[in-house]
């Protein structure tokens, strides 16, 4: 049965931790689907991911619309959510609609992502009001990298901490069904679960959190260079990717592949 909003909240009511993991394509949309992952978020993060770019501020919503509906494809029992990526909704509240509702309507998430407080708490108001769900993003939004100077934990100082509280309050007042807690102090992480009835879904902003999100990439050891503090690597497929092309490449080379069993007969 596919996930739904009313799940995750169901979920937070009984104490029951859940997951949600990034997906950007149908083939690793369908493994996690059959591993029963309940929530999917095709990020802005394939702008690094899948793109090849250093930030997220180069995806466009024709980028998103492309991988999200793959990811629809793949894992038809998962609540799959769309990131509005830089641009999508910042100039304003028409954009946010328009946008919002491509991504339902054309890659058929069920939901939508969105950056920030201050005007985003309003578009989250008028989106919510027009049926488009809205999950919310606080803490180290990647969109405001230039303006936060790089990847910084966000909210160490009180008036910092304060904001991110008042902000989830009031995105959770506008109708925000859960919210993204980013690379914040534990404390603070724990601080903000406790004062919503929405879930918070952590990503380096401690255990307290009602669910925790990874980039798949990072969970299956992909990612080739640096990876985050609040990573772990579940699995080292990277180097075995690295492992079955050089194999591959060997035998080929040598003559010890295709064999006799790789080929067809004339009849």
């Amino acid at each position: 049965m596919t996930t739904s909003i009313r799940d995750l909240r169901k979920w937070k009511s009984e104490g029951k931790k859940f997951t949600m993991l990034t997906a950007y394509d149908y083939t690793t949309a369908r493994w996690l689907d059959r591993a029963s992952i309940p929530v999917l978020l095709v990020g802005d993060s394939l702008g690094m991911t899948m793109l090849g770019y250093p930030d997220t501020l180069s995806v466009t919503m024709d980028d998103m619309i492309r991988h999200a509906g793959a990811v629809v494809r793949g894992a038809p029992n998962a609540l799959v959510i769309g990131d509005l990526p830089f641009m999508a909704y910042h100039a304003s509240a028409e954009d946010a609609i328009r946008n919002a509702g491509r991504f339902l309507q054309e890659a058929r998430v069920q939901a939508v992502k969105m950056e920030g407080g201050g005007r985003v708490i309003e578009y989250t108001r008028q989106l919510a009001a027009m049926g488009i769900p809205v999950m919310a993003h606080l803490g180290l939004t990647p969109t405001f990298v230039n303006q936060f100077g790089g990847y910084r934990v966000q909210g160490r100082s009180d008036e910092a901490a304060e904001q991110i509280l008042n902000d989830a309050k009031a995105l959770e007042e506008a109708g925000a069904f859960a919210v993204v807690l980013e690379g914040i102090p534990s404390t603070l992480g724990e601080r903000v679960t406790k004062a919503l009835a929405i879930p918070t879904i952590g990503i380096g902003a401690g255990p307290h959190c009602d669910a925790q999100v990874l980039v798949i990439q990072d969970v299956l050891g992909l990612t080739p260079d640096h990876v985050a503090k609040f990573v772990r690597q579940y699995a080292k497929l990277g180097d075995a990717i690295e492992a079955a092309a050089r194999q591959f490449d060997q035998d080929v080379r040598d003559g010890a592949f295709p064999t006799p069993e790789h080929e067809y007969s004339a009849r």
